[in-house]
Order: structure tokens, then sequence, then C-alpha cells
């Protein structure tokens, strides 16, 4: 059990990695800070007064402008493999009165920035229609339906993961270690020293030595505290037992 393409690509867009955008007529891709509201649309905050809002100015005609989110995954550790790529292409329009209330509202729940307070004035909001999302992972590209992207929803743990990972290595190395040969049986060899490297809210990806392996949760979990009592008899095997 594992994520789908459309629930990476959420993952991905949510909002926790640095996007760059290109933008039709624009020369070059440039930074942008965004996140994803609860249908997967983008919300892209934008100084009022510079490149990037020159860029996104619509065309002679038009109401909004052509472009596409570059989003790649950062691992949270050296040793993590990445989960891939995502571009979320669209139009995006520069949001105003009521609506960019609204989606100031729906952008601090995923990044409470000071910025936010200075809609209309110095900052902009744009908010993005998809038309098109494309993932792509070990050189393999996928194309997502935009209504499956919608559906899907940003793994849990993604902001957290970092934390979740790093306390697992300081304090509870021998317990997953023990976990981990339990669930490879004979597939487990002498010397081997699991160590977790992805968590995501199907399972987690241990990495022993050039070989890796991928074991899944008894049911996906749904936030931090639903990860601590599901992981609480694998840390603690004499409680469970």
């Amino acid at each position: 059990m594992q994520p789908s393409p459309a629930e990476i690509g959420r993952t991905l867009a949510a909002g926790h990695l640095p996007a760059v955008a290109h933008i039709a007529c624009h020369p070059g891709p440039l930074p942008i800070r965004h996140v994803t509201d609860a249908q997967g649309r983008p919300l892209l905050l934008v100084p009022s007064d510079g490149t990037l809002s020159t860029a996104l100015r619509p065309q002679p005609g038009n109401d909004d402008a052509a472009l596409v989110l570059d989003i790649r995954d950062v691992p949270p550790m050296a040793s993590s493999p990445s989960i891939g790529r995502v571009w979320v292409s669209g139009w995006a329009a520069k949001l105003t009165g009521e609506q960019a209330r609204t989606a100031a509202l729906d952008y601090a729940d995923t990044d409470a920035c000071g910025d936010l307070l200075d809609i209309g004035g110095s900052q902009s909001l744009y908010r993005m229609d998809v038309a098109e999302v494309r993932f792509e992972r070990n050189e393999k590209l996928v194309e997502i339906d935009p209504d499956d992207y919608a559906e899907a929803s940003p793994d849990p743990l993604r902001a957290v993961e970092f934390d979740l990972i790093a306390d697992l290595a300081d304090h509870h190395v021998s317990e997953m270690s023990d976990y981990v040969r339990r669930q490879l049986g004979p597939a487990a060899k002498p010397g081997d020293d699991p160590r977790v490297v992805r968590l995501d809210r199907y399972g987690f990806v241990v990495r022993m030595g050039s070989r890796s392996a991928r074991l899944a949760f008894p049911r996906p979990v749904t936030d931090r505290h639903d990860l601590a009592h599901l992981l609480h008899p694998i840390l603690c095997h004499r409680c469970a037992a």
C-alpha cells in the first residue's frame, strides 16, 4: 500500500516545497510562493510590484495568464530517496475583494505568513485553475487526471516528516531495527542496520546498505497523533506482547 500518483502530486504541490513558475511570454522560470486550496488549486502570493506581477499580467483580451508550476521534492535526509517532481499547468487570475479575503484564509491554513496582511497593498493573491498535472519519478512521466488530482488529499505527515524520521533515528533505532527484521524475516541479512529514510500515511521506507524496502502500516494514518498511536506497539514491543 502506497500513495497514488494523484496523492503524491497533491503532496508535492501542497505548499511545503519551493516552486518555480514558467509563465507564458516570459523568458525564464521565476521562484514563486504558493500553497494549494482544498481542491488542489494553487494560490500564488506575489508582490504587487515586480517581475512576477508583470509576468502574470494577462495579455490583451484575456482575464488570466497561462503558466506551469514546477515543484521538486526535497528529501528530508541526505540518504532519503526523492518522491519525484510535479508540473501543474493552468491559468492564474488575480483575486480581489471577497475572493481575495477568502483565499487569504485558505492560504493561512498552510502558511500563516505576515504578508497575507498586506493583500491589496504590497501583496497580491492569484488563484490558478488546473488544466493538466504531470508527475515524474525515476525518469518516468505520468499524466494525472485533473479530477483525480483535485479529489486526492496531500499526505498529512509531509510537513513533519523530517522531525519524525529524526526522532526515530535519535531515540528508537534498536526498536525499529528489530521491527524491520521481524517484518522482513529471511530477507533480513546479518549485519543489516535498517534506517527509516521516508515516511508517509501508508508506511515507511527503510534503507539497509545499498538495499531498501517499503513496509506498510496496517491502515493509513490521519495525522501525527494517529501515527504515534499506531507506532506504540512497534516501539514498545514488550507492551504490545
